[in-house]
């Protein structure tokens, strides 16, 4: 017996048809046209989208602050299937003095029987030295082809040496680092600077990280990634001034991939103010980097348009306002970094993305699906509608119109960076391995199922080059 889907309209990057999936086991069997054998169950899908299972490779789950965890693992993937994400990719960090491998039993740890997504794992890189070098060899076996370094944040932060030496490292291995590229030494200094000035608000979280400071650190990763000759992977770019240096270096035919997220294309610096409302409310939007201007909006829609944005993650780390970012009520050095969103994506990104005109459906599967499965080792299993793929699938009703509300979330957090925006969607079914997880929007399902996935290496897999380059 099979699952067969009928009628639906399956979306690639290259284009969209209409034709039936058969579904056996944890595959897709076949695409095509009569495919339903006796005793098959039938899923109708006239009128709807079939799409790939979104993945989103940024996110933060079991994220501690004030000695508390608003989204763990089991409550993030749940909110992230019931977003269209079938697959996710979070963050191991190693600690400073610790190793890779102690990160990594940690994390297994967390996730271990916890997801209702599969998932995988990149790795932080907070301490460059001999051992750790040795130990990325040791992380591409267990499946984990990518890593991440910051140019800020405190203890995560590495100089400009060990960014080089991991960059040629990374040659060496066939793997992708990926940074988040703000100048953190300035930005140290200019936070002091405010707190001594009594300037404590929120919005000097945005005063004191200028898209200056991520312009000089996304060009001065892109100096250090030619010199060791590799790509380099751009985490939640933000704004025009970042995404210009990018464009610069693709024009001068450098491998530099860029992420951003649906908050830097919806939300702006206004919020930090927000009118008729306690000033502090402005703690919900405080992220890193922070949100930019409008221009910073139409430049990076643009930028998806043009083919020069690859990936749409969430940076989702969720911090509830009451008891976690109330902790920089008068201090805002003090306000946890970080927002949910991994529940909104794909809705928003259909919504004001394709219902105004700005990406086509093709696109939306390109950034949301085929590309992150290509860049980070995934690709074909997941990411993409074909035979052999894993059956991660989303029948999509286009028609249906809702207004975001935190109160109705799955995301264990107590607001919604996008609460009263309106959005058009709905999953009417949500496949993951061949499983039907969610239907009409409801689980089916009372236990996760979720599956740690080992990664090929990021540029090839099956020596067929994966590298994206428009």
């Amino acid at each position: 017996m099979a699952i067969v889907i009928t009628n639906g309209q399956i979306v690639s990057s290259k284009g969209t048809i209409v034709k039936d999936i058969r579904i056996v086991g944890e595959k897709i069997e076949d695409i095509g046209i009569d495919l339903v054998k006796p005793n098959d169950e039938v899923i109708d899908a006239k009128g709807f989208y079939i799409l790939p299972g979104g993945i989103d490779v940024h996110t933060h789950f079991d994220a501690e602050a004030g000695g508390m965890v608003a989204d763990s693992f089991s409550t993030g993937t749940k909110a992230a299937i019931m977003g269209g994400t079938t697959t996710i990719i979070d963050f191991a960090e190693q600690v400073k003095k610790g190793t890779l491998r102690e990160a990594l039993d940690d994390w297994k740890n967390r996730t271990k029987d916890n997801t209702y997504t599969d998932y995988g794992f990149h790795m932080t890189i907070s301490d460059w030295n001999d051992n750790t070098s040795k130990e990325m060899e040791e992380m591409v076996k267990e499946g984990i082809t990518s890593f991440k370094m910051f140019f800020a944040y405190g203890d995560l932060k590495v100089d400009d040496s060990s960014i080089y030496e991991a960059l040629k490292k990374s040659k060496e291995l066939g793997t992708l680092i990926g940074f988040h590229c703000e100048n953190g030494d300035i930005i140290d200094s200019l936070r002091k600077e405010a707190v001594l000035k009594g300037n404590i608000e929120p919005i000097y979280h945005e005063k004191t990280r200028p898209s200056s400071l991520e312009r000089e650190a996304i060009s001065r990763l892109i100096t250090i990634g030619e010199l060791a000759d590799t790509p380099v992977y751009i985490v939640h770019l933000s704004s025009k001034e970042g995404y210009n240096e990018v464009q610069k270096a693709r024009q001068r035919g450098l491998k530099v991939l860029a992420e951003t997220c649906p908050q830097y294309l919806l939300l702006n610096k206004d919020y930090y103010t927000p009118k008729g409302k306690d000033l502090f409310e402005g703690a919900k939007y405080v992220i890193s980097p922070p949100l930019r201007d409008k221009e910073s909006n139409k430049i990076l829609w643009k930028g998806l348009k043009d083919g020069e944005i690859d990936v749409i993650a969430t940076d989702h780390c969720a911090f509830n306002y009451k008891g976690q970012k109330e902790l920089g009520k008068y201090d805002f050095t003090k306000i946890p970094n970080g927002a949910p969103g991994v529940e909104n994506r794909f809705k928003l990104i259909y919504t004001y993305g394709i219902m105004e005109n700005r990406i086509n459906i093709e696109r939306l599967v390109e950034v949301l699906c085929e590309n992150p499965a290509k860049i980070f080792g995934l690709y074909p299993k997941k990411g993409v509608i074909q035979r052999g793929s894993d059956a991660d699938i989303l029948v999509f009703n286009p028609q249906v119109k809702s207004i975001i509300k935190a109160e109705n979330q799955i995301q264990n957090v107590d607001y919604n960076l996008y609460e009263g925006f309106p959005q058009y969607g709905k999953f009417e079914y949500i496949f993951l391995r061949g499983q039907m997880i969610v239907k009409d929007e409801e689980f089916l399902i009372s236990k996760p199922l979720g599956k740690y996935q080992k990664r090929g290496l990021t540029m090839k897999d099956n020596g067929n080059d994966y590298y994206i380059r428009r």
